[in-house]
Parts: C-alpha cells; sequence; structure tokens
C-alpha cells in the first residue's frame, strides 16, 4: 500500500533536533537575528557581518548562548550610542569612520577576547571562571565604547596621565560626562550578565556578580584610556589593539578574582 504523497514528505523532512541540542539551536537563532538587524539597521559592513558571524558562532556554541546575548546587547547599545548627536561629532572630526558602520576590525578588537576564552571552555573543560571572564571584557567594550562616544563631546575633557586640559575626543582623555557613561556602561552589562548567570551555570551570588563585573568593566576603560594616552598617542598601536588589549585585561582581572576571591 502506497503511503499518502504529505506523509512522504514529512518523512523527507529534517528534524533539526535530531541534529542538533536545543542550545546549538538557541545559538544559531541569536546568530541569525544578530546579522539580520546588523544587515537592516546598516550597523555592520559585509566584512563586519562576517567577523560578527565568526564571533557570534564561536562564543554560543563552544561557550554558551548566554554570552551571546551580553555581547549583542553591548553592540546593540554601542551603535545607537555611536550614532547618537552624530553631526556634533562630525563637526569636532572625532566622529567613527565610515557613517559610524563597523567593520571587521571594530568586531574583532572587541569581541576576539570572549570568542579566545569561549574556546577555552571548549578545549579544557567546565572552570568557575569563563562566565565571569567573558562577561567582564564585554563590559569593558561597553564602558569604553559609551565613554567615547558620549564623553567625547563633553568640553570638560582631561588627560588621564597628567590631567592637563586636552581636547573633547582626545585619545586618553576623560570627562565627567565620560567616566560616568562607562560606569553606566559596565553596570548595563553586569545587569545582564546577573539575570543570565543562573541559565549559564554561574553559581556566583548575584551582588558579587554584579559588583565584580561592574567594577572590571570601568577599570578596563581606564586601562584604554591610558593606553591610548601613551601608546597610540605616540603611533605605536592603532585604536583597535588598544581596544582589544583593554578588553583582554578585563578577562585577566576577572581570572584574577575568580581564582583568588571566589
Amino acid at each position: 500500500m502506497t503511503a499518502p504523497s504529505g506523509s512522504v514528505e514529512r518523512d523527507r523532512m529534517v528534524d533539526a533536533s535530531a541534529y542538533l541540542t536545543d542550545d546549538q539551536m538557541i545559538s544559531l537563532g541569536l546568530v541569525a537575528a544578530l546579522l539580520l538587524i546588523s544587515k537592516l539597521r546598516d550597523m555592520l559592513d559585509s566584512s563586519g557581518l562576517l567577523a560578527a558571524m565568526a564571533v557570534g558562532l564561536t562564543v554560543s556554541l563552544l561557550g554558551h548562548w548566554t554570552w551571546l546575548i551580553i555581547l549583542i546587547v553591548f553592540f546593540v547599545v554601542g551603535s545607537f550610542a555611536t550614532k547618537w548627536r552624530f553631526e556634533e561629532k562630525q563637526a569636532l572630526a572625532i566622529q567613527e569612520a565610515n557613517e559610524g558602520v563597523r567593520g571587521w576590525r571594530n568586531v574583532m578588537a572587541n569581541g576576539a577576547v570572549a570568542s579566545m576564552i569561549a574556546i577555552f571552555s571548549w578545549y579544557f573543560g567546565e572552570g568557575d571562571w569563563y562566565y565571569i571572564a567573558a562577561a567582564s571584557c564585554i563590559a569593558v567594550a561597553a564602558s569604553d565604547t559609551l565613554a567615547s562616544e558620549i564623553g567625547s563631546i563633553d568640553p570638560r575633557t582631561r588627560s588621564i596621565i597628567n590631567l592637563e586640559a586636552v581636547p573633547p575626543g582626545t585619545n586618553g582623555g576623560m570627562s565627567p560626562t565620560g567616566t560616568a557613561a562607562a560606569l553606566f556602561g559596565a553596570s548595563l552589562i553586569a545587569v545582564i550578565a546577573v539575570l543570565l548567570a543562573p541559565t549559564a551555570g554561574e553559581p556566583t551570588d548575584s551582588f558579587t556578580l554584579l559588583a565584580i563585573i561592574t567594577t572590571i568593566g570601568w577599570l578596563g576603560c581606564q586601562v584604554d584610556s591610558v593606553l591610548g594616552a601613551l601608546l597610540e598617542n605616540k603611533g605605536y598601536i592603532g585604536k583597535h589593539t588598544v581596544n582589544f588589549l583593554a578588553t583582554l585585561s578585563g578577562a585577566v582581572m576577572a581570572v584574577y578574582v575568580a581564582f583568588r576571591f571566589l
């Protein structure tokens, strides 16, 4: 007896759940959503989209999809901050290049460390520091991005090295507005990380986790400013290298705290 054609078609359909875990399907869905939003909102150019796909898949599949949510929150908030009062930044010649549309260097500068942590977690197995380190390095990226994009138009800018007045947008400059924005960026990522911690299997209590990630995020922003003043302004390294090193410092601080105090 011949099976109905509809039944044959259903049998031919691939059941994704037979090949992928629930976490993996969530990860793929989040990466697809990230790429779609980035394309529709002109947040990334073609190279940026490819880099975002690589970072998103690495962070979510080798780490955990909650890490990707934290990264997406940073990316969306950072993109809005980049385009905030963009005309004023243009007038001061301190705007993000390419009309605020970011490329692969921007993506890797802020996402490479989280990807490295994900690879470590996949290769070495269970550990107590992965989640805190991933959230902390993203908190540094968010803190620095908001400090740069929001604080750059504050005329009350001084060098982090000698506290002398410098033009707004100067590498290594800090202002009251930028300092507050940096703290907000770090706190925002910390709050998201605390909310997702139970799903990610992070056992640290909420208050401790909030304090650690917020503090490291803000401190990492200061590391970025110091590197900008001492090395970037003198042409030794570029902006993206500074961003990478700052996020790396956040991960290192998180690992130290995890092993020393938790």
